[in-house]
């Protein structure tokens, strides 16, 4: 396996021919072969197919897309560390895979013969041994020739947003956060989303993953997902915690109380107890951030509070990326994209999060330029393949 956590199957796949099906060059420079770009999210898996593209040198913008299938999670679960998890068999999980990937190809006018390469992102792959273990699984459903990459959710996202190329820095902030990036030469490096243990504040949940949880021997069978002060949830988190400092007389008076109360259709804030735990859920607890964001607009200090260091905090998980990078050059100035992925980073409000934390990335690297995706990290997924393949069939191992 390769640095891009890859299957090398057949060492002449470009020129293979699938029996069965015909490889006759359309005038797009594509042929009647196809990828596979697949998001294994926590909450649904995604799958679309695109076209090979296999003598052109640049993908077209936008990216066709021959067809898209979404499938829900086989098993998922967020729940506290105290609960009994129960997971999936290996054949329902499979299963799942196998039925989204056909559906696209189906969908596309598509068969699996049609297939020549297939690229999974999926959360809590950060290590060889987790590429290799997921491969050996894919290497079960294709044959030898096609091509297949393992890489984490996030190198996907970042691939939304560059067209397949892994330069720069994607900053995810939604329920979760986790910032993640790469220097022009392969070097990688991550921040955020480590864990409370190691610096990130919140509350640990067990999330099995959407496909891949039931696989056997498989590292992180289940990932304990750290929700801090970045994200969604730890946004929320810190907005009831105040709420409950203020009506037991901690803390300072806020407008958090009233707002919240009433978007969850609560008398007091009492009941806010009773309600964060019957279903203390990671989705549900980090739905309440447009709720902070409307406090903060209406100039609450507690929530504006809230939101000025959770930016503070997203910028600083982007500057460690890129210090330790350098992909800011030389002189600090030299331009890098920051692909801005994630629910909290949306250009919606007033109160804007995304533009804020921009603001403060640029004060110290000017050449930041934020890139706010058109397409899913499933796309992202696809065209980051293409690439692979191009630079593989030009003998350069560097995206």
């Amino acid at each position: 396996m390769n640095n891009y956590g890859e299957s090398n199957g057949d060492s002449n796949v470009h020129e293979k021919q699938v029996e069965g099906h015909d490889h006759c060059e359309n005038g797009d420079g594509s042929d009647n072969r196809v990828i596979l770009g697949i998001d294994g999210g926590t909450t649904s898996t995604v799958c679309v197919c695109i076209p090979l593209f296999s003598s052109s040198k640049s993908l077209p913008n936008p990216t066709p897309i021959l067809g898209r299938a979404v499938s829900g999670c086989s098993n998922h679960n967020s729940v506290g560390v105290t609960v009994h998890v129960s997971y999936p068999t290996e054949t329902a999980a499979r299963g799942t895979l196998e039925e989204v990937m056909a559906e696209a190809l189906s969908k596309s006018g598509s068969d699996w013969s049609a297939v020549h390469a297939v690229c999974l992102g999926v959360s809590g792959v950060n290590h060889p041994t987790d590429q290799e273990r997921i491969l050996n699984w894919l290497r079960e459903i294709f044959p030898s020739h096609v091509k297949l990459y393992v890489q984490n959710d996030a190198v996907a996202a970042l691939a939304s947003g560059t067209m397949g190329k892994l330069h720069g820095c994607v900053l995810i902030a939604g329920t979760g956060c986790i910032s993640y990036g790469f220097a022009e030469d392969g070097r990688e490096a991550r921040a955020s989303g480590a864990g409370p243990v190691l610096g990130d504040w919140g509350r640990y949940v067990l999330c099995t993953q959407c496909v891949f949880s039931s696989l056997p021997n498989v590292v992180r069978v289940y990932e304990i997902v750290a929700f801090n002060s970045l994200s969604g949830y730890g946004i929320a988190a810190k907005a009831l915690t105040a709420v409950i400092r203020a009506h037991d007389g901690r803390g300072p008076q806020t407008m958090l109380t009233n707002k919240i109360l009433k978007a969850l259709s609560l008398s007091s804030p009492d009941e806010l107890i009773g309600w964060t735990y019957a279903d203390p859920s990671w989705a549900r607890i980090a739905a309440l951030v447009p709720e902070v964001v409307s406090c903060a607009e209406a100039c609450d200090q507690v929530a504006t509070k809230i939101l000025v260091d959770a930016v503070q905090d997203l910028a600083l998980s982007v500057k460690a990326v890129v210090q330790r990078l350098h992909l800011c050059g030389e002189d600090g100035n030299g331009s890098f994209p920051v692909v801005m992925v994630g629910g909290v980073l949306e250009a919606n409000r007033t109160w804007d999060i995304g533009k804020e934390v921009m603001k403060c990335i640029q004060e110290q690297f000017p050449g930041a330029h934020p890139i706010r995706p058109q397409v899913e990290p499933a796309v992202g997924a696809a065209l980051l393949a293409w690439n692979f393949l191009m630079k593989e069939s030009t003998g350069n191992s560097h995206s």
